[in-house]
């Protein structure tokens, strides 16, 4: 995206409505942002979410539902109300946020997100997160080099991921600031490119096998 479409997406200062993103924060916090579409949200999602607050030593995880992501199809993804109603019922305690910032935002991608929301926060220490099985595809996200430069990373084991994740393009291209787990709590102070992979018990509910169990069932009652 070029300039200008970066600055149309940045909230102008003095513009009430352009700030009102469901959320507040304060200077100094520490928080992750853990992005996807959560269709349907799962206790694999609440694993990387916790994991990552806990190893990371942030004073919150922000779960951003993303109104349609652009790499999967449109008839598959569930509406909106009922991807942040199903990640409300995972994330449990003050220190975990479900939000709709994105679609407040009119953001379609991360990179415009992040912009976004270090504009709104300049003070607060960012970390975007993920689970391992994005790792292997992230660089075909828009921008993705763009936004290692933007925020820390923090990755987290998920089964049958992490060796194709760690040989993966980003992996290799960033393996000089790739952090040592064991200094994974200072990540957010880290100035990016930084990344950090959290080897974890792993979890191994997901999304697209809940979605085909459902699917399965349909067709049985059908």
């Amino acid at each position: 995206m070029g300039v200008a479409g970066q600055a149309r997406l940045i909230p102008p200062a003095g513009r009430p409505g352009a700030l009102r993103l469901g959320f507040h924060l304060e200077p100094g916090q520490t928080v992750g942002l853990f992005g996807g579409s959560f269709n349907p949200a799962h206790d694999g999602h609440r694993h990387v979410a916790e994991t990552a607050l806990k190893r990371l030593g942030l004073d919150r995880v922000i779960w951003l539902v993303s109104p349609q992501n652009p790499l999967k199809p449109t008839h598959e993804t569930a509406e909106l109300h009922r991807r942040l109603d199903g990640a409300r019922r995972l994330a449990k305690g003050p220190s975990m946020v479900v939000s709709d910032a994105e679609r407040r935002i009119g953001s379609q991608y991360t990179l415009d997100t992040l912009r976004v929301l270090k504009a709104r926060y300049p003070a607060v220490r960012f970390v975007w997160i993920m689970g391992a099985d994005n790792l292997a595809g992230f660089h075909r996200w828009r921008g993705w080099a763009q936004i290692l430069r933007l925020v820390p990373v923090a990755v987290v084991a998920r089964p049958g991921s992490s060796l194709k994740g760690l040989s993966g393009p980003m992996a290799r291209r960033f393996a000089a600031a790739r952090v040592p787990a064991g200094a994974a709590s200072r990540l957010a102070w880290r100035r990016p490119p930084a990344w950090t992979y959290l080897p974890a018990p792993l979890h191994f509910a997901s999304s697209t096998a809940l979605r085909a169990r459902l699917l399965r069932i349909i067709q049985t009652r059908g």
